[in-house]
Formats: structure tokens, C-alpha cells, sequence
């Protein structure tokens, strides 16, 4: 298993949680292809997405908590290495999959309090999106959080959900085309 793809100094990075690869397909690609139709119906361009950023939260997979308060020792070394990559390349967005990569990253940025990674259900999470999508600025890492799985049996549902978030994200990156370095020449 891969620990981490692309470009670091490109502005867009992917945080997935090891245990949980697909999500990369099942989840990033249909988004992708919702923001890349939105990026190029508005601006004829698209995002030159073979330099995406991409990395698992840790290295081995045996140490991602499985409880609501246990965060090996192991897990704060990679919290400080990460931290230490976001300082220097200062991604513009930093999208998270789940409960572990989103609490992970809340703690790479000392967001209190922290929280146990089940304390993320769909519906908070949700909302940590909505409110990253409100509060997006371009001077500074946007933390986004997306769903690590839709639960739903319906492919409309996801569809939309794919659609919406893809769209709103789409929306963001049009509005700072000029300050994102992300373009397929």
C-alpha cells in the first residue's frame, strides 16, 4: 500500500485513512468529476489532477485508533510530521475522508477538544463540511471534510451527494482561479 502520491507543493491534498483505500475511487473520483465539469463549463480549463497530493494519515495501519480515546504514541509522531509538511507547503485545500482523517487533521491544526474519531458521525461531519465550504479562504489551508462512505442504498442519493459537494467545491476553486496554481496547461 501506498503512503503518498503526487506533487506536495500542490495546493490541493487528499488525507485517507489507510484501512480504507477505495474511498479514493468510490468517493474522490465522482467528486472529482462533478468539480472538474463545473471548473470547465465555467472557465474552459481543469484541474491537472496527476499532481494531487495524496497520503495516508499514518504508515502502518495497525496503529489508526479503534476507540473513542486511544491515540498511540505513534500517531503523535505522524501528527507532528504532517504538521510540519503543512507548515512548509501550506496546501490551499486539505480534504479528509471520515472520522480518523478529519480528527487527525483537527489535531495537526490543535483544534480543541479533541475528540475520539467515533465522535464523527455522518451528520456531524456533514456539518463540519458545510460550515468549511461558508468559511473557505484562499490565505489559508481549508480543511474539508467528506464522508468516508454513503449510507445509502440509492444511486440517486449519491449522485446528489456527489453532485452537491463536487459543485460547492467547484464554486470555491472558480472564485480563486487567479491564486491557485492548479491547471492542466
Amino acid at each position: 500500500m501506498f503512503n503518498e502520491t503526487g506533487e506536495r507543493s500542490f495546493p490541493i491534498w487528499l488525507l485517507l485513512n489507510p484501512k480504507y483505500p477505495g474511498v479514493q475511487h468510490s468517493i474522490w473520483t465522482p467528486i472529482l468529476n462533478e468539480i472538474q465539469d463545473k471548473v470547465y463549463r465555467e472557465i474552459e480549463t481543469r484541474i491537472d489532477s496527476s499532481n494531487i497530493y495524496i497520503r495516508n494519515t499514518i504508515n502502518d495501519i495497525g496503529k489508526v485508533p479503534n476507540t473513542l480515546n486511544w491515540w498511540a504514541v505513534e500517531v503523535y509522531k505522524e501528527i507532528e510530521l504532517f504538521r510540519e509538511s503543512i507548515f512548509e507547503y501550506k496546501p490551499k485545500i486539505l480534504i479528509t475522508f471520515g472520522a480518523f482523517p478529519f480528527e487527525f487533521v483537527r489535531r495537526v491544526f490543535n483544534i480543541k477538544p479533541e475528540k475520539g474519531p467515533k465522535s464523527w458521525s455522518n451528520s456531524n461531519l456533514k456539518s463540519e463540511l458545510e460550515q468549511a465550504i461558508e468559511n473557505f479562504d484562499i490565505n489559508q489551508t481549508n480543511r474539508i471534510p467528506f464522508l468516508r462512505q454513503i449510507s445509502t442504498s440509492n444511486a440517486k442519493e449519491m449522485s446528489t451527494y456527489f453532485y452537491e459537494i463536487g459543485t460547492k467545491l467547484a464554486e470555491k476553486i472558480i472564485e480563486n482561479k487567479d491564486k491557485l496554481n492548479i491547471w492542466i496547461e
